[in-house]
């Protein structure tokens, strides 16, 4: 996918926050410092459009980013940070929590996770919890280029192994240092933002090809009765 414009459209802390455009939604989660920002801004060919917190794990906004006038990333706050109270971390969750219940727009949750290492304990229980409330999910390796080509399927399967991978689920690894797996993440978010979009056209295709069938079949039913009438009327032979 081609971004020609992306811009940051509000940091909510509400629903009543949230745009109301109904475009579809991408969620970013994974733990602080991962790399969620670095992420965004390889894929949409910006270098500082979505930054990184002064303060890891203070941020308790969903922030968005429109897409193309199109979509929206939706970054959440980063988790896993020591420093961060239970209080801090109890709202964090209901919003979430709210968030993934709730939001209709919401088509994909990107699960970032460090290829270099393997899942932490939080990085397994927020891919559980995404399982749970049965949300199409994609984890992405990121980080790829700190490790050697040769090792990657061994880290590949390290993470799929903690995480307890499905593979119903979509699975990328990723760089945003080189742009390793920049397109194909972008395959899978597309088709996951427009697949009702492709749904409906499917219908209206399938519905356009009955009505034309039943016009067709209409038509020869009168011909028919055309036809038969024709024989009736004509004076029989002396």
């Amino acid at each position: 996918m081609k971004v020609n414009q992306a811009e940051f459209i509000i940091s909510a802390v509400k629903p009543d926050q949230y745009p109301e455009d109904g475009l579809p939604e991408i969620a970013l989660a994974g733990r602080s410092n991962v790399g969620k920002s670095s992420l965004t801004n390889r894929m949409i060919n910006r270098k500082n459009l979505a930054r990184t917190s002064a303060t890891p794990g203070k941020t308790q906004h969903l922030n968005y980013y429109k897409i193309n006038e199109m979509m929206y990333f939706v970054d959440f706050p980063g988790y896993g940070y020591a420093k961060v109270s239970k209080t801090q971390r109890e709202a964090w969750g209901k919003m979430i929590e709210r968030y993934l219940l709730e939001r209709e727009p919401l088509k994909l949750v990107l699960l970032i996770i460090d290829l270099r290492h393997e899942p932490s304990k939080d990085d397994i229980l927020m891919y559980d919890w995404l399982k749970h409330y049965d949300c199409n999910i994609c984890v992405v390796a990121t980080k790829a280029d700190k490790i050697a080509r040769s090792k990657w399927a061994k880290h590949v399967k390290i993470v799929k192994q903690a995480l307890g991978f499905v593979p119903e689920d979509d699975f990328v690894m990723f760089s945003s240092e080189t742009g390793l797996g920049k397109d194909e993440l972008w395959a899978v978010i597309e088709r996951h933002a427009f697949s009702n979009d492709e749904e409906e056209d499917e219908d209206e295709d399938e519905q356009d090809a009955q009505s034309d069938e039943e016009v067709v079949e209409g038509k020869e039913i009168t011909d028919s009765e055309d036809e038969l009438n024709d024989k009736a009327d004509k004076p029989a032979d002396q």
